[in-house]
């Protein structure tokens, strides 16, 4: 199998993987067989099989360079990980009824939405900013077509998030919340939000992937600014 087979058929499988099964009949379907709990597990471990062996397949295409790499876009990704860190950090736990990812919505308060009130999709721009800010220091076809896949996907996902979210709670409902929501300053929607434990963990979880990185990736993130 040449590298560029092996890259399309793991983008391809990564894809059906994130499109099929979370199909409203399909995943009802596997959960009536399987149980919701045992459906979450596989999927996650399925997810992140999937990913690694597109990220890996993209590392082994043939390099076709686009661009040449420059440390400032090492530093720009640096910056916009720390950012994407801080957003996964605020994200983790917290009620969000409009988008996925949400824990406890029944309790969601509207004057109290932390960074739901930045971005109604935290998780998805977690990604967006991982999958953008990671096209720029990998300026070859492989990596730029993987991350602008995900990118766009993020993008889109949004879109069809909304729609969904407005059919399940109501067009009248969805507006009252969202107009809530910004009626509130953003002081007064991260009032009680645990600042300073979600800023170390994310501050955390950005040191952790600084060192892992190198381990799992093959590359340094610090390689070309050091």
């Amino acid at each position: 199998m040449d590298n560029w087979t092996e890259f399309s058929l793991a983008l391809a499988a990564f894809f059906v993987l994130h499109a099929v099964p979370v199909r409203p009949a399909v995943k009802s379907d596997i959960v009536g067989r399987f149980g919701a709990r045992t459906f979450s597990i596989a999927y996650s471990i399925v997810s992140v099989l999937a990913l690694t062996w597109l990220i890996v397949s993209a590392g082994r295409a043939p390099y076709v360079e686009i661009w040449q790499p420059a440390a400032w876009q090492s530093a720009v990704t640096l910056a916009a990980m720390l950012l994407a860190c801080i957003v996964f950090a605020f994200s983790v736990g917290r009620p969000n009824p409009f988008s996925f990812g949400g824990s406890g919505n029944s309790f969601f308060d509207p004057t109290r939405a932390g960074i739901v009130r930045v971005h109604r999709h935290p998780m998805l721009l977690t990604l967006l900013l991982w999958s953008g800010s990671h096209a720029l220091p990998n300026g070859n076809l492989a990596h730029l077509v993987m991350f602008g896949i995900f990118a766009a996907f993020t993008l889109v996902g949004m879109r069809l998030i909304d729609r969904r979210r407005k059919r399940e709670i109501g067009q009248a409902r969805y507006q009252e919340l969202l107009a809530d929501m910004r009626r509130a300053s953003l002081a007064e929607s991260f009032r009680a939000q645990s600042l300073l434990v979600r800023l170390c963990a994310a501050f955390a979880l950005f040191a952790i992937l600084l060192v892992l990185h190198p381990a799992l990736i093959g590359v340094s993130p610090l390689a070309a600014i050091l």
